[in-house]
């Protein structure tokens, strides 16, 4: 048997074995889409966990649990009589196939990011080109990751700069401004340009092919690591943090750094 058939063959395992769990286990009988929404989210903070600490056994895994509900709302669906696996299915392979027509059809492109910009082109096409742009954004998103897709999705109509190199005087410009709101000590105003220096700055990764939501969790990890070398050697040196002056504490900080 190819692993094709294989596959096949598991998947419809997981499926016999939903339909068991929901007649016979209270706990999986009890389960509607509501309840598992939370549960399907931190289980895909849970792969993307795996995927950034490279664990390849982690990610296995993880997909096992995500498809695993993948397949429960589908179950559910099916009990409300609303929709289908099949359905689910035929429809992401529909999909699949109509955005892909470089692949299923006649159309010619030259790289990736001319499939983005047709990949939007087509979501705006259909239910008749009436689909706003940024209907697809979900309003759920964490802020960094929604602006990010946010400038994706513009882009692909193609309001977005000519050049990288543009986004550095807007950049410039909204630093400026929030240095003059803080100046003012108005409050509402510092936030409100705070996130368009944010909003400029996740801009910026975009244009430069860096995924901002990855650069900051890098950088989150960087400062975790160096902070518990920090902690670590301040214990050995029977001190505490609290007893340490910022000068004192940043001599072993950059320990820490020569450490990475």
């Amino acid at each position: 048997m190819n692993d094709k058939s294989k596959s096949l063959e598991e998947f419809s395992r997981l499926l016999d074995i939903i339909d068991e769990l929901r007649i016979k286990c209270p706990w999986d009988m009890k389960q509607t889409f509501e309840t598992l929404r939370k549960l399907t989210i931190e289980e895909t903070y849970e792969l993307a966990d795996a995927i950034s600490s490279g664990n390849d056994e982690g990610i296995r895994d993880e997909l096992g649990d995500l498809m695993l509900h993948l397949v429960f709302y589908a179950k559910i669906g099916s009990e409300r009589g609303t929709f289908t696996m099949t359905e689910v299915l035929e429809s992401i392979n529909s999909k699949l196939i109509y955005r892909h027509p470089h692949v299923f059809g006649d159309v010619k492109v030259t790289g990736a990011r001319q499939v983005e910009d047709n990949w939007e082109k087509l979501k705006i096409k259909e239910n008749n080109g009436n689909k706003p742009v940024l209907s697809g954004v979900p309003s759920s998103l964490p802020a960094i990751v929604k602006a990010n897709r946010i400038q994706e999705k513009v882009r692909g109509v193609g309001f977005d700069w000519e050049m990288p190199e543009q986004i550095w005087d807007k950049l410039i410009e909204e630093i400026a401004e929030l240095k003059a709101e803080v100046n003012r000590n108005d409050t509402d105003s510092i936030e409100s340009e705070l996130g368009d220096v944010m909003f400029s700055i996740i801009n910026a990764s975009r244009l430069y092919g860096i995924d901002p939501e990855a650069a900051l969790e890098k950088t989150n990890r960087k400062f975790i690591k160096r902070f518990n070398y920090l902690e670590k050697e301040t214990i050995a040196k029977g001190k505490s943090l609290h007893d340490m002056t910022l000068d004192e504490m940043n001599v072993i900080w950059e320990e820490a750094k020569k450490e990475d």
